[in-house]
């Protein structure tokens, strides 16, 4: 008895029954019996929504033997069944199995159906001649291509031998040979559970030999025509040429079907990272980027497609960067087949991680392509790519001369009240950090309309955009005077921690002569909210330093300074430097607010006479962060102008480091071994430790050129002898204050986000 189902995903019925076979003995009883369960499919390709379900079914039963005629009723409800079944399961199903969908090629064609129970007769046939061998092995291959035969194939250890060993033997003397058989295993391959199978017969290795050989044909073929064209040229001739190419058109088509199938069952092989590493060994980048150069379509998708899964282990992808592989994509970029175009930028974005392949994308004129597709539908890969690129400084600037930044502009200002895609605003936070990029997001209404959407949203990655455009200096930094007062009301609410954050920050960049801080301190009574937020732990580190930052700007207005001072806003600074003393940041950023305090007479005094800062300055002095030293030194060269006291101990000390393994040498020397200039004709020491000091004359001996009165430090005298007359403001070390005022360093290592600042930069393979 059989049973009747409806395939789940094609419009097919399955009959299901069971084989029994008995073996009869000398007189007829049986001896030995085996039954099997076998299926039948019943494929109806003509079902559609017009379809006469009552005589589909009588023409089902009638040529079915397996299914009775009483049956008829039970076949016509499930042909209604499969008539009205919804197609978007379908479709979905037919996606899945589109691995082993390969486009039927020329030669495939047969004028008999394959027979299953016919194999044996096939197999023989791969004992013949080629021809003979071909017409059996595409018998074998109709076969193989219904995934329901592949078992019973599998079973037969002959037919696969068989087809293994004329592959082996004879894939040189006809493609349409080789490309058969190929198929014949890349069906198994579309199947995890058969790849065992083709490792056996090793067929992987034999497809990497064929596919690099083929490789090498098609080089020896464009030399010849090559060589072709220049003779007609020559001769006047162009019949041979033209004949020539008709052939090479012939030969490519059928060795571009021949590399499809034979990498795409490498591809499916390579689920196994074991296997894919044994295809790496034997170079199976290079033969792939090598074919990019291909026009065909179809076998570039699966070129790229095999790249793509290849590129997302390292030594895969440092393959692709040895070679031209960028360049040959870039190509690729755009192109109207919709697949290929979004494979390729797929792979761009595993590749564009790598600094140094982001670096070829620029010199490959990837730039303006990848910029003219943020309007297509390919727009997400596309910004993602261009983000990575953003974020080398060295390609900052490159924007501004794409239509890049209004695009992106135009997109924020699109999103309505709705949250931002993530890759959006953080690629417009890199755009904003280069001052030209920053000045046309600024044209128009641009920072109105961003100001505007930042403070109704309260959306900090937007107000991050806006402070890094803040940062340049320039015209349109006097744009942020009119929101000056909307961004210090944001911080005296009771908002979302980040953006108070981003607002602070966007303010403390904001060093603008005109700006009258004194009266937004106390419009907004922000004096009490940054004395609270420097006290330890009274909230998280960055708000703290972006109050440091804050106080740093606003300190170089005279008259806030004062009001700081009288705030108790100073010990409450060194109390910070006690608790975060190991944080480079935040020494340097509290550095700074000293050396502006100190331009003011007001809280210079309360500096120097009722506060240790200088102290710790000192300490700082030789601090192993540059920018810490930078500041420091700037800061105690003011106070030893101010400070008769500080000023001996802060030349001290420079003395001490400048000299100190001269000091130690001195201490430790033996009497009996001293120098004899060191002593005076009574044997007493010329001069005692503590008295070095107080004779400069003796440390100092430019003639003439340096004052004896101790007033200048011994670093003048070091940098005098280097040919090096200025210090690191434009004035000779040792000198104070010349009206000069530094900028206010960005962060603790000396650059800031926007500088043209080159890392020791090597590619990463």
């Amino acid at each position: 008895c059989s049973v009747l189902d409806v395939h789940p995903t094609e419009k097919a019925l399955v009959v299901q029954y069971e084989v029994e076979a008995t073996i009869l003995g000398e007189t007829g009883d049986p001896m030995l019996g085996e039954r099997k369960e076998c299926q039948k499919i019943i494929r109806l390709k003509s079902l559609n929504s017009n379809t006469d379900i009552a005589s589909l079914a009588r023409k089902v039963v009638e040529e079915c033997r397996l299914i009775s005629p009483s049956r008829l009723p039970e076949v016509e409800q499930l042909l209604f069944y499969l008539q009205n079944r919804k197609k978007s399961a379908e479709k979905k199903e037919k996606k899945q199995i589109k691995p082993r969908d390969l486009t039927p090629f020329e030669g495939m064609e047969l004028d008999e159906e394959a027979n299953i129970n016919s194999i044996d007769d096939y197999v023989e046939l791969l004992y013949e001649d080629i021809p003979e061998k071909i017409r059996g092995a595409t018998l074998i291959l109709h076969l193989a291509r219904n995934p329901d035969n592949l078992e019973e194939l599998l079973q037969n250890e002959t037919a696969l031998g068989a087809l293994a060993r004329v592959l082996r033997e004879d894939w040189k003397q006809s493609v349409d040979l080789a490309t058969t058989i190929i198929y014949v295993f890349f069906c198994f391959s579309s199947f995890s559970q058969f790849h065992g199978l083709i490792t056996h017969y090793k067929i992987g290795a034999l497809c990497m030999s064929i596919i690099e050989h083929e490789l090498k044909r098609y080089d020896l073929w464009q030399d010849e025509l090559q060589k072709k064209k220049k003779a007609d040229i020559l001769s006047n001739l162009k019949k041979e040429y033209e004949k020539a190419l008709k052939k090479y058109h012939g030969l490519l088509t059928k060795q571009e079907q021949l590399l499809r199938v034979a990498l795409y069952l490498l591809l499916n092989l390579s689920e196994d990272t074991r296997t894919e590493l044994k295809m790496r060994n034997k170079n199976i980048v290079h033969l792939l980027v090598k074919t990019l150069d291909r026009d065909s379509e179809e076998l570039l998708v699966l070129v790229v497609s095999f790249l793509k899964k290849l590129s997302i282990f390292l030594e895969n992808k440092n393959d692709m960067a040895e070679i031209d592989t960028v360049e040959k994509l870039a190509k690729l970029v755009p192109c109207e087949h919709e697949d290929l175009l979004n494979v390729t930028l797929r792979l761009l974005l595993n590749l564009s991680f790598d600094t140094g392949l982001c670096s070829k994308m620029v010199h490959a004129d990837l730039l303006p392509k990848l910029t003219s597709l943020l309007d297509e539908a390919q727009r997400q890969i596309a910004m993602c790519i261009l983000y990575h690129i953003s974020m080398d400084d060295r390609f900052k600037s490159m924007f501004a001369y794409t239509d890049c930044i209004p695009q992106v502009m135009k997109m924020l200002f699109d999103c309505g009240e709705e949250r931002f895609d993530a890759e959006l605003i953080s690629f417009c936070i890199n755009l904003a950090a280069n001052k030209r990029n920053a000045q046309i997001m600024c044209e128009g209404n641009g920072l109105k309309m961003l100001m505007k959407r930042a403070l109704k949203l309260k959306d900090p990655l937007m107000m991050k955009m806006i402070r890094n455009i803040s940062q340049h200096d320039g015209p349109f930094k006097n744009l942020f005077i009119d929101y000056v007062g909307d961004l210090a009301a944001q911080i005296g609410l009771k908002e979302e921690e980040e953006f108070v954050i981003e607002c602070l920050g966007t303010l403390s960049n904001l060093t603008i002569p005109d700006l009258d801080w004194e009266l937004v301190l106390k419009e907004y009574n922000l004096v009490p909210y940054l004395k609270d937020h420097l006290k330890p732990g009274s909230a998280e580190d960055d708000l703290i330093l972006e109050v440091v930052i804050m106080i740093g700007t606003v300190s170089m207005d005279d008259s806030c300074a004062v009001m700081l001072a009288k705030s108790g806003i100073i010990p409450a600074l060194i109390e910070l430097l006690n608790a975060q003393q190991e944080d480079d940041e935040f020494v340097c950023q509290i550095v700074y607010v000293f050396y502006q305090m100190v331009f003011h007479q007001a809280t210079r005094d309360v500096i120097i006479k009722e506060t240790q800062a200088p102290a710790y300055l000192i300490d700082l002095m030789h601090d192993k962060n540059a920018e810490i030293r930078k500041v420091c030194d700037n800061t105690l060269d003011i106070i030893a102008e101010y400070d008769v006291e500080w000023g001996k101990k802060i030349q001290s000390e420079k003395f001490r480091w400048h000299n100190s393994q001269w000091l130690e040498m001195v201490e430790n020397r033996q009497m009996d071994e001293a120098e004899p200039f060191m002593y005076g004709d009574d044997g007493e020491p010329f001069l005692q430790n503590g008295d070095i000091l107080e004779r400069p004359d003796l440390f100092y001996s430019a003639d003439g050129i340096i004052p004896a009165d101790g007033a200048i430090s011994p670093e003048f005298f070091t940098d005098f002898q280097n040919g090096d007359l200025l210090g690191p403001q434009g004035f000779p070390n040792g000198y104070g204050q010349t009206g000069v005022t530094p900028a206010r360093p960005a962060t603790a290592y000396g650059f800031r986000p926007d500088e043209q600042f080159y890392y020791g930069y090597t590619a990463s393979w």
